[in-house]
């Protein structure tokens, strides 16, 4: 898991990211408390087969990078719900997403009843992803050791779905 904060971090993200043909891939948003209320995103995880990257959205200079990887056709981008995230992330910076794959979509055609990371996780990788982190403040300067083990977990489920997905024929 790498939090990248430095140009060296960014750097070994972006040599990572385009070895890959699929990541995982997840956004997370402060939680909103009051009606009407609502919040950009805060973190974009990736998982490659080497590592997970978190990319704080306070960071500017990870932009281009993001919006690189959600431009390139020859990776697949793998999440749960994944437009939902795309169109906040948007609101954020420019780009144009190519390649994007909804796991849920893939669990549905495919006969599963569950389309959520945690129940396809706990069907698929037998394991259950704990949410109890989920509306922690995404937004924090820092972020704590537990919110890092949840944000990568969810990108590297992700990731790991779609390879389960592809091992059982259920990709087209």
């Amino acid at each position: 898991m790498v939090v990248v904060a430095t140009p060296e971090e960014l750097e070994e993200a972006q040599t990572d990211l385009r070895g890959e043909t699929v990541v995982g891939l997840d956004t997370e948003t402060r939680p909103a408390f009051r009606k009407g209320e609502n919040h950009l995103p805060c973190l974009v995880q990736v998982a490659t087969a080497r590592a997970v990257y978190l990319f704080q959205l306070r960071r500017t200079e990870t932009h281009p990078v993001l919006a690189d990887l959600l431009a390139e056709t020859r990776i697949t981008k793998a999440g749960i719900s994944p437009k939902d995230d795309l169109r906040a992330l948007k609101q954020v910076f420019a780009f144009t997403e190519q390649n994007i794959l909804d796991l849920g979509t893939v669990a549905r055609s495919g006969g599963l009843g569950q389309t959520g990371a945690r129940n396809l996780a706990g069907i698929l990788l037998g394991f259950r992803i704990p949410k109890g982190t989920k509306t922690s403040n995404w937004a924090a300067p820092q972020l704590s050791p537990v919110q890092i083990t949840y944000a990568a977990t969810d990108a590297w489920a992700c990731r790991e779905l779609y390879l389960k997905f592809q091992g059982l024929g259920v990709l087209a």
